[in-house]
């Protein structure tokens, strides 16, 4: 991924990551992925500020920057401010007068990082837009013509973070206009071959190199490993195949850190009857998540069509761990 890091000390602090990065973001093939990718879609389209929560690794860098390049600001810069090192008193006047920088779209990275000062900045910036006194006062505050979209993301329970004190509540409802939740990778595997196949073909390219095709064993390994790393521990994998040239070489560095005891994988007996529930879970998972990307996760009407209570969907949900993706 290539940045360019740009430095105005007059307008914002070196310690600011502010780039018009270019990263990758990849279309999934799972159920819970697609239904992720419709409300991307959707939320493009408005204003309204975008709060990412996910694991860390899990793309919210990439899903800001897609949302950005399918809305009406993708021909306007998009920007990345990291919050565990945002100075506001070396800030500065933004164009006179404090705000957020520039038109386009920002994307504050770990929010729940920001210190006290930094969300009394961020919350004056929602309120008022550049400081000219004409912004909003609503959730959709700051999204007025020239000041840019916010797109927030955290890998931190931000509601846990507001009853311990740590976050403004007034801030965390600024920034929460939309809440969308991004599966770890472990909840989307159908993804991990798209995903690695991607990876493959960029560092082959980066390095110059002939892109390698793995062996079913090691696809196998990928497909059964947890990711705790998620997708940026899967991309230094396969960065790691393609920069040692040799599968087998790379291999013997990750095996050790890849293989954990799986159910099933350790040569422990497996009866049909468990095989059968586990096909019929997946089955099952398939179907509910399909419906609700038809009903754009409309939970009532998702149940009405799936002939089943509300309750009872909210409970499988629940089970899937799927109860918060989409639009809350």
């Amino acid at each position: 991924m290539n940045s360019d890091v740009r430095q105005n000390p007059g307008k914002m602090p070196t310690e600011v990551i502010l780039e018009p990065l270019r990263m990758d973001f990849i279309e999934g093939v799972s159920a819970s992925t697609r239904s992720v990718e419709a409300v991307m879609r959707e939320v493009a389209q408005s204003e309204v500020p975008v709060l990412l929560l996910a694991e860390r690794g899990a793309g919210k860098k990439a899903t800001a920057r897609r949302i950005h390049d399918l809305s009406q600001r993708g021909g306007q810069s998009f920007r990345v401010i990291s919050c565990a090192t945002l100075e506001v008193d070396k800030l500065g006047e933004t164009d006179g007068e404090a705000g957020l920088p520039g038109a386009g779209t920002v994307f504050l990275e770990e929010v729940a990082d920001l210190k006290a000062a930094g969300q009394a900045w961020l919350l004056q910036a929602l309120t008022h837009g550049n400081g000219n006194g004409k912004g909003s006062q609503s959730r959709e505050a700051g999204m007025i013509s020239g000041v840019a979209r916010l797109i927030c993301g955290s890998a931190r329970d931000l509601e846990g973070e507001v009853k311990a004190g740590n976050l403004r509540e007034d801030l965390y409802y600024r920034i929460s206009g939309v809440c969308l939740r991004l599966p770890p990778l472990r909840q989307r595997r159908e993804d991990i071959p798209v995903l690695m196949e991607h990876f493959l073909r960029k560092y082959g390219q980066d390095f110059q190199r002939s892109v390698p095709t793995l062996s079913p064993e090691t696809q196998r390994l990928f497909e059964e490993y947890s990711w705790p790393g998620n997708v940026r521990e899967l991309e230094n994998a396969a960065k790691a195949i393609v920069a040692l040239g040799d599968e087998t070489v790379a291999m013997g560095g990750l095996r050790a850190m890849l293989l954990r005891p799986d159910l099933g994988s350790n040569g422990s007996r497996v009866s049909l009857k468990q095989a059968s529930r586990a096909a019929s879970r997946e089955a099952e998972k398939e179907i509910i998540l399909r419906v609700l990307t038809r009903t754009r996760w409309n939970r009532r009407r998702a149940a009405v069509e799936l002939q089943i209570s509300y309750k009872a969907l909210l409970y499988k949900l629940k089970q899937m761990g799927c109860s918060e993706y989409g639009v809350t």
